[in-house]
């Protein structure tokens, strides 16, 4: 689909999610060059400003496979990070989910977690999919104890999902359903 996004804002505490808007380009463009986090989500590309400008544009429209929604803390209006619901299967109801936060003077303040409970919880209710799942690296203990409080289960591991640093790593595979979020989280 072409059609732009518009107003769209899921409320979470103390943050809230919306749609990139082409004004965020310099803070998007610092957030994906953050050191730790391109480290922490496995990422291996290094983005110029004219692909983060095409991808920008890319992610502002509507997409059926996938919502790109921009982490902003709601005191300042600044821009925290992303979190991305994306391989959505509308047959199967399933999606994938991916966060990453910008700077350690957010990370540790529960903004990621409030964020991933507000997109799982527009996932489970809105989008009606029934089961989210992720990948998260071992060498990252701090979002797999996240995502286990948040209620997801490891599924699997991958083994040497990953070469970084000089050696490979492994990729946990972890998942949550509908009716575990709503025990948990109360989804009406």
């Amino acid at each position: 689909m072409t059609e732009k996004l518009t107003e769209f804002r899921i409320e979470g505490n103390g943050i809230y999610l919306r749609y990139v808007q082409e004004s965020d380009l310099e803070e998007y463009y610092a957030f994906l060059q953050d050191p730790q986090m391109i480290r922490l989500t496995g990422s291996q590309n290094e983005f110029t400003r004219d692909e983060i400008v095409d991808w920008i544009k890319k992610i502002s429209l509507i997409n059926e496979d996938r919502i790109d929604l921009m982490i902003m803390l709601e005191e300042t209006d600044e821009l925290l990070g992303e979190v991305v619901l994306n391989e959505i299967d509308s047959i199967n109801r399933s999606a994938n989910i991916r966060i990453g936060i910008q700077g350690t003077q957010h990370r540790g303040k529960g903004y990621g977690t409030e964020a991933m409970i507000s997109m799982l919880r527009y996932g489970f209710e809105t989008m009606k999919l029934h089961r989210i799942h992720l990948g998260v690296y071992t060498f990252n203990p701090r979002a797999i104890h996240v995502y286990e409080k948040i209620g997801f289960l490891q599924e699997g591991i991958q083994r040497d999902a990953i070469y970084l640093d000089g050696e490979f790593h492994d990729m946990i595979t972890m998942a949550i359903l509908e009716d575990e979020f709503r025990s948990l989280h109360g989804v009406g």
